[in-house]
């Protein structure tokens, strides 16, 4: 049973109700059993309630993350469903939802039901699968979509492998229609991509590496949202990177298209510079370093793109944000750029990457939090992301205000692969509710006992 919790003091922020005060809230039986501005409810508590004391900090609904890599089944040495959802809750995600590209995929039931079960006996946050759009995720043919939406999908994709197939696509977006669920596309075409490990300009040439141009991504978006608007589906497109694809989502939202977007919190914040080691110190020629840290699909792009992508965020363009966390062994890494993988292990850095955009006035703190909580949970359909009575009781805590230095040896997840390592972020997660249970909370932060308020209280 879990006991009910009673989070104090804190500003609330829960753009899904319009909400931005100071306030306590209860959560009793696993859900939001009142939210309420004043103080001074800790008499009328339930008996052997905890209290969280969140003065100084924000409270707002659980994140959720549309788009990370679990890697089980299949790539265990990267990443477990257990690792990865303690380095969710660490990130103040209580919901996940994990790609198919998996080995096996999640192509059928039997792989869902595996992912489902595992997560129940090993996650400690909420993990929900994404089925495959193709089976085996080859683009050859479709996978039973009726059978991964029985089964507790609650969308389809291919992930980093493009549904190069444009018949197949339409096919895809027709058929996702009996179901309600969106189809998310990885967009690039391979063709103008092949053997490409960084953005086309003036860093590749400099490092002898190729490119990979923005066209690529932006001729799939187009493509994609035409087929969306012919066959009335949900489309979503995951870590958009580029100028021109949010100029195509912008065009196709006001067209009256179903299409939702993301961007990842790299892709806001770095920029193709950092491949060479340090953005804010570039090295001469004779000094260059190759961070495969750096090395992401799609890759890190320019200021201008990035400048691009915070306007998309606020104009509604771009839906959420997520993390594509893509966590891998050293071995994946420790290698020469071009035979380096692709990804960054993104869950527990997300919040303080972002919050760099609200000390510089970039983007609104409930903005933000929109972005990571009622905004992705309305993509999916699911019922989370919000703060209201009744809703399960996932709460993110964090302090906006606390510094701290990016330290990869001390993730929970076992991919240590992030270009942040050794920086310094503002704002940190303090602790993490997912359905009234404390699924991670910082050693500084003060929980205490109902019956030990009242005994202060009557003194």
């Amino acid at each position: 049973m879990i006991q009910p919790l009673l989070i104090k003091g804190g500003r609330i922020i829960d753009p899904s109700q319009g909400i931005d005060h100071s306030g306590n809230i209860l959560i009793k039986d696993g859900t939001i059993a009142w939210l309420l501005r004043d103080e001074g409810q800790e008499t009328c508590l339930p008996e052997h309630c905890l209290v969280l004391d969140a003065h100084r900090l924000v409270v707002c609904p659980g994140f959720i993350d549309l788009h990370c890599h679990l890697r089980e089944p299949g790539f265990e040495e990267k990443e477990t469903i257990a690792t990865g959802t303690e380095a969710a809750a660490r990130g103040g995600f209580t919901t996940v939802c994990c790609m198919p590209n998996t080995n096996p995929p999640i192509d059928n039931k039997a792989v869902v039901d595996y992912v489902k079960d595992k997560a129940r006996k090993r996650g400690i946050i909420r993990v929900l699968p994404i089925g495959c759009i193709s089976k085996g995720r080859r683009g050859e043919e479709l996978a039973e979509m009726g059978e991964l939406a029985q089964a507790g999908v609650v969308a389809y994709s291919d992930d980093s492998d493009p549904v190069r197939d444009s018949r197949l696509m339409r096919h895809a977006l027709e058929y996702s229609r009996n179901f309600g669920l969106p189809i998310i596309d990885h967009c690039e075409d391979t063709t103008l991509t092949e053997d490409g490990v960084m953005n086309e300009g003036w860093v590749a040439t400099r490092l002898g590496l190729r490119g990979m141009p923005t066209i690529a991504e932006e001729i799939m978006v187009a493509r994609d949202i035409a087929l969306a608007e012919l066959t009335k589906g949900r489309l979503h497109i995951a870590h958009v990177s580029t100028r021109g694809s949010v100029e195509l989502i912008r065009r196709a939202k006001e067209k009256g298209v179903a299409i939702t977007a993301e961007v990842t919190p790299h892709h806001l914040t770095l920029t193709e510079e950092r491949v060479m080691g340090n953005e804010a110190a570039p090295q001469p020629l004779s000094l260059l370093s190759y961070d495969t840290n750096a090395k992401v699909k799609p890759p890190l792009r320019t200021r201008r793109e990035i400048e691009a992508l915070i306007l998309g965020l606020k104009e509604g363009v771009i839906d959420a944000i997520a993390t594509d966390h893509a966590p891998h062994t050293e071995v994946d890494k420790r290698c020469e750029f071009g035979l380096a993988a692709f990804g960054i292990s993104g869950l527990e850095t997300a919040l303080g990457a972002l919050m760099g955009l609200v000390h510089s006035g970039e983007l609104d703190l409930p903005l933000l939090i929109s972005k990571l909580t009622i905004e992705p949970a309305r993509i999916i359909g699911k019922e989370i992301g919000t703060l209201r009575m009744g809703a399960p009781g996932d709460v993110t805590i964090f302090d906006p205000e606390a510094e701290w230095v990016v330290d990869p040896k001390a993730f929970a997840s076992k991919g240590k692969n992030t270009p942040l390592a050794g920086r310094i972020l503002k704002g940190r997660v303090m602790a993490t509710v997912c359905g009234g249970k404390i699924v991670f909370q910082d050693k500084h932060l003060r929980l205490e006992k109902s019956h030990d308020i009242k005994e202060r209280v009557r003194e």
